[in-house]
């Protein structure tokens, strides 16, 4: 009875999400960039959170994700809101100002589920005792952000700039001092607690580093690219396309669906983005040579195609040899005992198509048991056609875990270890 007291809690805050989203449509206008924007981070953020809330209701990131998602559905009806009934109709709404009001004051602090969602994961237990006073620092950092933003809003002329402030006590110079110690604690927090992911990680086993590497690797992309793609591009319209990976991957990591895929996932983003920046330099490289090259042969200032249909087909006859190289230094480097385990059984494999002696055949296979398993003990029945049964034994030490299991047929013979 408690789960589904709990479940249908969740779903209420969820279906409380999506209404404040549709009243945003109602009130729909072409200058809806604001609005679409914190939409598409409200409605992931609630999906997930809904789903691990119900499922996992005492776990906390959920209902983190899913309070979150509905802060950032309201701040973007605020927005709609308070422009419809303030600047697009005036008068025909009532108090246009207060909900932009809320809904300013509100954003900043709504950080704070993030930082305890990184404390927290995936257990809802901090990583040790010693995290105590991080969240209690934190805790009081995101109330004076909310007692800031409701009480002085010092970024509601940012997000409001049409909007008198309904609500503003006499201004004091310690609370532009006050605002600054609020946000330099908020970026070092959200460091702080992306860096217990980290510790986390290196001491968990089993289930739990698998849940944590999905997280880990979310948090890192996004920290990666995010900031980049600001400088690059000037808006953050790469950051509203990579956010929603953060809860995605929590909710993967939660609900422990397909967690043994993160592996791939992490190997294939380390080989394709070491490809691609590696082509570009060569593409870029190999263009500017090549005019620089044309330019001292010919004398001509403007650019030749020659250059760039050269540079495209050094980079398409670069392509396979180079993914081949950089996949096996990357399994050399990260993947290093499933590297040998596979070097191992390839040279096993092509040993099996020349050898024709059992005898040879059996210390192969004990010998590739050994480096690849590392097991306590391993034995090998070879079963005669007529029945017979010989064993050959061995022992090894450091036993890992893991399964072993290969056959040869020959000559009417069976070999299995």
């Amino acid at each position: 009875m408690p789960d589904l007291r709990y479940s249908r809690l969740a779903w209420a805050l969820f279906a409380l999400a999506l209404l404040i989203l549709a009243l945003g449509l109602i009130l729909w206008s072409p200058d809806t960039g604001f609005y679409l924007t914190f939409a598409l981070i409200a409605t992931p953020f609630a999906v997930v959170g809904v789903l691990v809330a119900s499922r996992r209701p005492r776990n906390p990131i959920g209902w983190l994700f899913l309070v979150f998602g509905v802060v950032a559905a309201f701040t973007s009806f605020g927005d709609r809101y308070a422009s419809y009934a303030l600047v697009e109709h005036p008068g025909s709404l009532p108090g246009g100002d207060w909900v932009a009001w809320l809904s300013s004051g509100i954003w900043h602090p709504a950080f704070g589920f993030f930082v305890f969602a990184f404390l927290l994961f995936p257990n809802g237990r901090l990583p040790s005792a010693r995290w105590r006073p991080v969240a209690w620092i934190a805790a009081a950092n995101y109330l004076m952000g909310a007692v800031l933003g409701l009480l002085w809003g010092p970024l509601f002329t940012e997000f409001f700039p049409y909007v008198d402030f309904p609500l503003r006590l006499p201004d004091y110079p310690i609370v532009d001092v006050a605002f600054s110690v609020f946000l330099l604690c908020n970026f070092g927090l959200i460091a702080l607690s992306a860096g217990s992911l980290v510790l986390r990680l290196r001491r968990a086993v089993g289930v739990e580093r698998q849940q944590l590497k999905w997280f880990v690797y979310a948090v890192s992309l996004f920290a990666l690219v995010a900031p980049s793609s600001v400088v690059a591009l000037g808006d953050g319209s790469v950051i509203v396309i990579l956010l929603p990976l953060v809860p995605a991957a929590a909710g993967i990591a939660i609900l422990r669906h397909r967690l043994y895929d993160i592996d791939v996932i992490i190997n294939r983003t380390l080989v394709y983005g070491v490809l691609t920046a590696t082509l570009v330099a060569v593409y870029l490289g190999g263009v500017a040579i090549t005019q620089s090259g044309l330019r001292f042969l010919t004398g001509q200032e403007q650019q030749s195609q020659l250059a760039v249909v050269a540079s495209t087909l050094v980079i398409a006859a670069l392509f396979g040899p180079l993914r081949r190289g950089i996949q096996a230094l990357i399994d050399r480097r990260f993947y290093r005992r499933k590297y040998d385990a596979a070097k191992v059984l390839s040279e096993l494999s092509a040993k099996l198509r020349d050898e024709t002696e059992l005898d040879r055949l059996n210390a192969e296979m004990l010998s590739v048991a050994r480096e690849t398993v590392q097991p306590s003990h391993v034995s090998l029945w070879l079963r005669p056609a007529a029945g017979r049964e010989r064993r050959c034994e061995a022992g090894c030490e450091n036993f890992t875990g893991g399964g072993f299991r290969n056959a040869l047929r020959n000559g009417g013979e069976t070999v299995g270890l």
